[in-house]
């Protein structure tokens, strides 16, 4: 009688210890949950709002191995640390490595001298930042901008800046909460 309680306290602890490996794997290589704060990637992404206690973010999965295999491409949403206080900010791609990007007084956005056509924007996009002068890309640096253009901390701020390859997490790919907004994010 005792031995087979010894048996199945044994089973069951390998049986969380398998359960735990596999779940830390699947968070540090392949997938993460992360919550939405902020406004700066609205229409798209709704975030928590700390005025209003009621209005959760929009709860995301990253895909952590898709960039493992292929490079980042424009108008991915990408997920990546704020250099002072490693926070996790969620911005889209709009340069690439090697592009020159600025963005002139009238909003508009040029990739190498042609303008970018894209609909992501939330609106005419105010103040050109560090991109009122071209910026040149280097060969791991991407430039990213928040939908909300007129409310994002993104690269055209000298505190973000560009974005090189490594500090990128990954995609975010479904969003998972609330249901209502259940499903894939479109990066095309």
């Amino acid at each position: 009688m005792k031995n087979s309680w010894l048996k199945e306290v044994l089973n069951t602890s390998i049986y969380l210890l398998i359960v735990l490996v596999v779940t830390y794997l699947l968070i540090v290589f392949v997938v993460q949950r992360t919550v939405v704060n902020g406004s700066s990637m609205e229409p798209t992404l709704i975030g928590t709002d700390i005025l209003d206690a009621d209005k959760t973010g929009d709860n995301l999965l990253v895909d952590k191995i898709t960039y493992r295999f292929s490079e980042p491409e424009r108008f991915d949403i990408i997920v990546f640390p704020y250099q002072y206080t490693g926070e996790y900010f969620i911005k889209r791609i709009i340069g690439l490595p090697g592009e020159t990007v600025q963005i002139d007084e009238k909003g508009y956005i040029y990739i190498n001298g042609q303008v970018l056509v894209e609909s992501y924007g939330k609106e005419v996009m105010l103040n050109p930042g560090l991109a009122a002068d071209p910026i040149v890309l280097a060969d791991n640096e991407y430039f990213v901008l928040g939908d909300n253009r007129n409310n994002s901390k993104d690269s055209r701020d000298p505190g973000v800046g560009n974005i090189t390859r490594d500090e990128i997490i990954g995609r975010a790919w479904l969003r998972i909460w609330p249901l209502n907004r259940f499903g894939i994010l479109q990066h095309q």
